[in-house]
């Protein structure tokens, strides 16, 4: 039994170098192995087998998803490909690995998209995905069979369907500098009837989001609610200051009251954007049009919504000034939310209720990048 757990530990230990542990009954597919099958559902609300490609000479396999940087900068390589390789029969089809319980918040800095399959609709539409994209985070059984290591993660099949190449697109996310495209290497081996020149390569990206790592999002939720909620007065000329935007930071400002149903309404979805951009240049600020008297009214409820972002309540009365100051397109209805550029340009306003998050989430990470600078 002793040596039993020393093996499971140290095995453990390897499968963990990257800290996060890699769940044991994942397989590592080896080369020669034959394609597991699979019954997902995709994008298209169609559900797809190895069946459904066994006209294809080649069939391409892709792990990949939404929300990681390095996927999102291959997406475009992977609609190229499908277009470059339709006409030589080779067949392609990508799969989400992910279990969307088990994504943190603050792993979705660089994306407006989880990865549930509702999501991944929403990213097949605006990109017009030209393959199926399946999806796996329901119980990634289908992902344990293949074992990808992280997102993208190729796995080439021959006309036997047998692993002839599994490893990355290419050798660097960004277009300037890629020496060695593996993949395209491997399919036009495949395609002459030659050996693939290189089996197997290493991937890099972001890490499978496995449904054992659900306890890391419940910790980083019960983090979260730890952290210190502050309300700090600011008078006029702090308000100047504010929206000139004198910084190297995204500043996402809410002009909100407590008497305001709407703010009141709209507030997690300002909690849940500054979990998830705050450690990018983002900055989100909420400012308080409350009167000033009842100032410990409005630090309560902050507390009670897990508010750690900035707050300021103002300490003027003045309603019309401010108005002036924060934004001269402003009427004066609340809420109201702009993005200002560093410098003071006003890039966005939302007048109202944040009715649609994933708006104001894409204005926001368009402007910060989608992938690693």
């Amino acid at each position: 039994m002793r040596h039993w757990i020393f093996f499971t530990l140290l095995l453990t230990i390897i499968l963990t170098g990257n800290g996060m542990t890699i769940p044991l009954n994942v397989k590592k597919l080896e080369i020669g192995s034959p394609a597991p099958n699979f019954n997902l559902p995709g994008v298209d609300d169609k559900n797809y087998t190895l069946e459904n490609f066994k006209d294809a000479d080649i069939l391409v396999v892709i792990f990949t998803c939404n929300h990681c940087p390095t996927a999102q900068a291959y997406e475009n390589r992977i609609i190229e490909l499908v277009d470059d390789y339709k006409n030589k029969n080779v067949a392609l089809v990508a799969i989400s690995p992910n279990d969307p319980k088990a994504v943190r918040l603050d792993e979705l800095g660089y994306t407006d998209l989880s990865d549930d399959l509702e999501s991944m609709k929403i990213r097949a539409r605006e990109h017009n995905f030209n393959f199926p994209y399946l999806y796996d985070g329901e119980n990634q059984k289908v992902s344990m069979m293949y074992g990808p290591v992280s997102t993208p993660h190729v796995f080439i099949f021959d006309k036997g369907r047998l692993l002839r190449y599994t490893g990355r697109i290419d050798d660097s996310e960004r277009i300037n500098r890629i020496k060695t495209n593996d993949t395209r290497n491997a399919l036009n081996a495949l395609l002459k009837g030659l050996p693939v020149p290189v089996e197997r390569t290493k991937t890099f990206g972001c890490s499978v989001k496995w449904s054992d790592k659900r306890d890391s999002v419940r910790k980083a939720f019960e983090d979260w609610a730890k952290e210190d909620v502050i309300l700090e007065d600011i008078d006029l000329e702090g308000i100047k200051k504010l929206v000139k935007n004198d910084t190297e930071n995204l500043l996402l400002l809410n002009m909100w009251a407590t008497w305001c149903g709407p703010c009141v309404v709209e507030f997690p979805v300002l909690v849940e954007m500054n979990r998830m951009y705050r450690n990018r240049e983002f900055k989100l600020v909420t400012l308080s049009v409350d009167d000033p008297s009842i100032k410990s009214k409005v630090l309560t409820f902050l507390k009670d919504k897990q508010a750690s972002m900035t707050n300021y309540i103002s300490t003027s009365d003045d309603i019309y000034k401010i108005i002036e100051i924060v934004d001269k397109e402003w009427q004066g209805s609340i809420p109201h939310t702009i993005l200002i550029a560093p410098g003071g340009k006003i890039i966005y306003r939302h007048i109202g209720m944040i009715d649609d998050p994933l708006e104001v989430k894409k204005e926001i990470v368009n402007y910060l990048g989608r992938v690693y600078k």
